[in-house]
Order: structure tokens, then sequence, then C-alpha cells
């Protein structure tokens, strides 16, 4: 096979058009087994390919990249950089966007690997292209830029090189370029910050992240809800979140939550400040955060019976995440009156309206009401079950109604309530007293779609990996239960048929 690839590359360097024969050899390549490739390519040379990027025709540029992209990732990231290193510095200034992301791609594969990246470290001007690519048109070029000089960060030198040398005054000044490039520029700090505490101080000493963190206060709106996202993405990471607390930014958040009401403008920004909380309960202290933060869950329930549904959205979304953990259950429960509240307009939401805030309501109850089996204790079975209670006078019936509607998305939210509901003793017993529902759990007629059949089969492994299944809906059913577990989500029942032809 190493034969015909040499061939067929001798073949290309001595045709004017040589289009057809690219074709051949991508097929060619496309034919070797991934596990082969390195071995039938590693001798041979590419530079009649990359020769034949410098041209205006698009159709022989993309094949080019695509013959390239095939060999280069079979070969070693050592063996790419001492070999194209050139091409590669080449390939960040090409006009085509699909040569230049095969050459940041491939940078990011060499500055991976250790015995490689000092290649790259040492030359001053790839490093300076890549940082230049941050500010180019397409955005798809930009986010490679960005990912592969994440890379860069992983170690000491890279970071050096990054924040200590006059590749810093570059990136500088490509931030300067306009109010989108800048943004791009904070999306590459946050991702580098968020590497580890080291990588972060280097991060603040620059002076970028404190920037960033300005720009939380600016008069722009659209501006501050950028960089809310991008605070969030910082916060995500233990370091991350100490800085900011150190930097007084929680505290700022809150402040902001609070002044919003004044602020004609808040709804651009005000769902980003809520989900900045809502991840940061979660990771931290649902209970912790909202005791120290008491704007925040005050919002939260204010958002989720505000007519905006595009507010309404981000409070049922926020309220999932919360609910989705003990602590941030026990919470919710504590604040009586004005949680029973939200959730009996989440009843009313999941069963009218638009079908989107539909789904994110029915994804929310779920997350509400699923507790885990080492979590079921009395009390906490207690909660889930009275929060059930509140959907409606019949809240199996409502649950089920909404799972027969023809929308696969509103089918599949009905399906995860009765999953989250149907490893809890009270849930089976709800669910065997509600008439007729054991066949429609084992009705494979309904929900045809995939998603559908593997909700359903999530359910079913819900009941019969529940402890008290058996007991509860009886020797019978479970065994029905497990021999649809058996038979698998996908099973069809063959169907006898007898030939009618031929009988006169």
């Amino acid at each position: 096979m190493a034969a015909t690839i040499q061939s067929l590359l001798e073949e290309i360097s001595g045709v004017e058009d040589p289009i057809e024969e690219l074709q051949s050899l991508k097929t060619a390549l496309l034919a070797i087994p991934a596990s082969a490739l390195r071995e039938s390519v590693s001798g041979q040379r590419l530079d009649v390919v990359f020769s034949l990027l410098a041209s205006n025709d698009r159709e022989q540029v993309e094949l080019c990249v695509d013959i390239l992209e095939r060999v280069l990732f079979a070969l070693s990231p050592v063996h790419v950089v001492q070999n194209y290193r050139a091409e590669l510095q080449g390939g960040l200034t090409h006009p085509n966007e699909t040569v230049k992301i095969l050459a940041l791609t491939q940078i990011g594969r060499v500055v991976e690997h250790p015995e490689a990246v000092t290649e790259i470290l040492n030359d001053h001007d790839i490093l300076q292209a890549m940082i230049l690519c941050i500010r180019e048109e397409k955005m798809s070029v930009a986010k490679q830029a960005i990912h592969s000089l994440s890379k860069i960060s992983h170690s000491k030198p890279g970071l050096d090189k990054l924040f200590k040398s006059d590749l810093l005054h570059v990136v500088k000044d490509v931030m300067a370029t306009s109010d989108t490039i800048r943004y791009r520029i904070y999306e590459l700090v946050v991702e580098i910050a968020s590497v580890s505490p080291i990588s972060l101080g280097y991060c603040a000493n620059s002076g970028l992240i404190s920037q960033l963190l300005s720009e939380l206060t600016g008069d722009d709106v659209l501006i501050r809800a950028t960089a809310v996202e991008m605070v969030t993405t910082l916060a995500h990471s233990q370091h991350g979140r100490q800085y900011l607390a150190q930097q007084g930014i929680m505290d700022k958040i809150s402040n902001m939550i609070r002044g919003a009401e004044t602020d004609p403008f808040s709804s651009l920004y005000l769902p980003g400040l809520v989900k900045f909380f809502g991840n940061l309960a979660v990771m931290d202290s649902p209970q912790q955060v909202c005791e120290a933060y008491p704007t925040f869950l005050t919002k939260v329930f204010e958002m989720a019976l505000d007519p905006d549904p595009a507010m309404t959205g981000v409070a049922l979304d926020t309220l999932g995440l919360l609910g989705s953990t003990v602590e941030g259950k026990q919470v919710l429960q504590k604040t009586g009156e004005e949680f029973r509240t939200v959730f009996s307009r989440m009843s009313h939401l999941a069963g009218s309206g638009a079908t989107e805030l539909r789904v994110r309501c029915l994804d929310a109850i779920s997350q509400l009401l699923t507790l885990q089996p080492e979590h079921q204790t009395e009390d906490l079975l207690s909660l889930t079950e009275s929060w059930f209670q509140l959907l409606s006078n019949k809240p199996m019936d409502m649950i089920r109604s909404i799972s027969t509607q023809p929308f696969p998305e509103l089918h599949c939210g009905a399906l995860q309530i009765l999953t989250a509901i149907a490893s809890q003793p009270w849930g089976q017993r709800m669910m065997m007293v509600t008439p007729g529902f054991m066949e429609f759990v084992l009705d494979r007629s309904t929900g045809q779609t995939k998603e559908a059949k593997d909700a359903k089969f999530e359910l079913i492994g819900s009941l019969v990996g529940s402890s008290t299944a058996a007991e509860i809906l009886g020797s019978q059913n479970y065994i029905r239960l497990k021999t649809y577990l058996r038979e698998g989500p996908y099973y069809v029942t063959a169907v006898a048929s007898v030939g009618t032809e031929g009988a006169n």
C-alpha cells in the first residue's frame, strides 16, 4: 500500500490539473485502516500536496486539506513538527479557513506532546500567527486558535512564553481590534485560568482578568451579559471560585441582581446572573449560597412567576439544577408557601403553553422529584411525594395525559417524571392504584421514536432496579417488567401471517 501512495504522489506532481489524482489519493488513504495508516505514510514526503494549497481552486485546496488531515493525524506529533513546521506556519496565514484550522489543529496536537512542544515554544512567529488567528472573521478559525493556544498553558514554559514575553503585547493589540475580538481573548484567558491555580496566577498578573471583571459593571448591557457568562465559566473550577470570592465578585453579582429591578435593560443580563449563582450553588453548597445571597433565590422565584418566557425558562432550569441535589431540595422546602406557589405555576406550565417551555418545565420537575435510593429517608420521601401531589388533583393522570400528546419531546419529558418516582415506594404504590397504568408502561406501540423507546426502557429499568418493586407491584407485574427489560428497548413482537395467494 505504501508503494501505491508513493506512485499516486508522483502522479500528482506530474500533472497540471491534479483534481482527479488528488481524489484517487484521498480514496486510497481512506481505504487504509487507521491502525495501518502510520506505517503506510511515515516514509512519504507530502511537499507536493502542501504546494498545491497555493491555489485559488477551492475544490483542489479542500481535497489537499482532506488528504493532509488524514495523513498528519496518522503521524506522531514529533514527526509532524520536525518535518512540516514551516508548512504549518504557512497554513496559519492561508486565505482558506480550512487550511488555517488544519494547521491550528496539528499545532494543538504538537503542543500536547512533551517531546514536541519545545519546537513550537521556540518558534515566536508561529505563536504570534496563532494569536493573530483569534481576530479572524471566521469564528471556527478563532475557536480552534483559542483551543490550541490554551493547550500551551498546560506547562510553565508555555505560560512564560504567553505571559512573560512580548507575545502578551500581541495579545493586547489583538484585543483592541473590536468588542467581539476582546471577548475572544477573554475566552482564551478564562480557558487558561481554569487549568490550575498557577495558570490563574499568570492570567491575573497579566491584568487581563481584572479587565474582564471590570466589564461586569460597564455601561454596555450586552458586554455586561457576555462578561457574566465568562465569569460563570471561570467559577467552574474551585480555584476560580476562590479567586472570584477574594475579589468580591459574588457580592458584586448579588448587588447586580438587586439593582436589576430599576434597570429597564436588566432582562439582557439578569438570566446570566441567576445562572452564575445556580452553578455556584450546585458546585459548592446550595444552603450556603442561598443563605449568603438570599437575593438569588428570591429572584429565581420571581422569574418563575414572570410572564416573560425567557425569564421563566432560566428560572425553571435553575430550580431543576438546585433541586437535583438533596441539599437543594431541603433549601427549597424550607421556603414553604413561596416554593409551593412556584411549583403550582410549574404544574400549569407543564400542562399548557409553548412546547419548549413545557419541555424545560418537565425536565425541572423530574430533577426536583428524583431521589436516589441511598437518599430515600422517610423525610425526603415525604417531601418528594408532597411535591408530586401539588401537580394536580390526579397527578398520575396528568403526567400520563402529557405523555400521550403527539410531541416526542413532551412524551419523553413525561416519562422522565415517571422514571424519577419509579424508584420510590410511594411512586410505585401510586402506579399500582392508577387504572391501566401497568398496561400503559408495557405497551410497546406508544412512542415510536428511538428517544421515546429509550425513555420507556429507562422507566422500566428504574422500576425493576428498586428493592421494593417486586413486593409493591406484585410478582406477576414484576416478571413482565423484567421480561421487557431483558428483551431490550427495540424489541418487536413477530406477527405470524398466512398467505392467501392461489386460494382460488
